[in-house]
């Protein structure tokens, strides 16, 4: 049978597409009623609560909506930060957050192999907590064959520690005298979310919010890189099994080329304001698929490990962050 713009292998993908549609309306609904819970984390809670009452006719529209949804949403995340934006925050703190995400991965890999939890979980966790949360996992699964349980519970992780730190940042930066950019500089370099990273900066007033999103954003840049890099790994790694994935992934290259756009000032505000709307619907389409195809029971088997991990990794992110801010004489 003919494959159709709305068929994957001769299968509708119709349904599917409807109940992502309706998933993302109810996500974004309930983040418009509660703002500290993040869209992307209510649509895949949402995914794994219904997913296993979904008639088996939503799956290929579910799948596709996951894969493809997610890749365009990475591609339209890349308008949301401008080159400018990364050179006025000066070659230290930009090397602050280089050292950041790169001490933060490497080590939340090793923590992972410490604790005992799965080789996946591990890489989402590391990926998510020093780049930029559900998005970054997201982005990462889509060059990688990990368990949607160790993705959607990577996702979980991130809302949980991340939620924590919006309180925790803000106080513990009282006590280590960490005020206004300072403060905002620190919490960018080491919450999670973007909208975590707005919450823990505001206490310190709007300069600091200001610097903390670029600083953020900053590291959102360092997510071309990396998938890049594990996408590289895993073609390496094919040569044996006759896989070969992309040298880079076509998105990342989408997504690098919307950060030139942004930074040739061609765009109107209005255009970039719908890009990011546009970006959190098609990440909350994205993860209520993902989320769809997991099962409570698998996910829940990670248990205390898994939070451990979490937890040493909120740890190790926030340290370095907070070392590189240091020796960068952000301090």
């Amino acid at each position: 049978m003919a494959t159709t713009p709305l068929s994957v292998s001769g299968e509708r993908v119709l349904p599917g597409l409807c109940a992502a549609a309706v998933g993302t309306a109810i996500a974004l609904a309930l983040n418009l009623a509660l703002p500290s819970v993040s869209a992307l984390t209510a649509a895949v809670v949402l995914g794994v609560l219904v997913g296993g009452a979904l008639p088996a006719s939503t799956r290929p529209g579910l799948g596709w909506a996951t894969k493809k949804l997610l890749r365009l949403g990475v591609v339209l995340l890349g308008l949301q930060l401008g080159l400018a934006d990364v050179a006025g925050l000066g070659f230290t703190t930009v090397l602050a957050v280089v050292a950041t995400v790169l001490l933060g991965f490497a080590g939340t890999l090793l923590l992972g192999r410490l604790v005992g939890v799965s080789p996946g979980l591990a890489l989402m966790v590391a990926t998510g907590f020093s780049i930029c949360g559900a998005s970054a996992i997201a982005a990462m699964d889509s060059v990688t064959r990990t368990e949607k349980e160790d993705v959607a519970t990577g996702v979980t992780l991130v809302t949980l520690y991340g939620s924590g730190a919006i309180a925790l940042v803000p106080l513990l930066g009282d006590r280590l005298g960490l005020r206004g950019p300072a403060l905002g500089t620190w919490a960018g370099l080491s919450v999670h979310e973007v909208a975590q990273v707005v919450a823990a900066a505001s206490p310190a007033g709007a300069s600091a919010v200001a610097i903390a999103v670029v600083v953020k954003l900053t590291r959102v840049v360092l997510l071309a890189p990396m998938v890049a890099g594990v996408g590289m790994v895993r073609r390496r790694r094919g040569v044996a099994t006759g896989e070969r994935p992309p040298l880079v992934p076509l998105f990342v290259v989408g997504f690098l080329a919307m950060i030139a756009v942004r930074s040739s000032g061609v765009l109107p505000a209005f255009v970039l304001s719908a890009g990011q709307t546009l970006t959190t619907v098609m990440f909350a389409a994205a993860l209520f698929g993902l989320g769809s195809a997991v099962r409570l029971g698998a996910l829940l088997r990670t248990g205390r490990r898994g939070l451990l991990l979490g937890a040493l990794s909120t740890v190790l992110v926030g340290l370095v962050g907070l070392g590189a801010l240091a020796v960068s004489g952000g301090l």
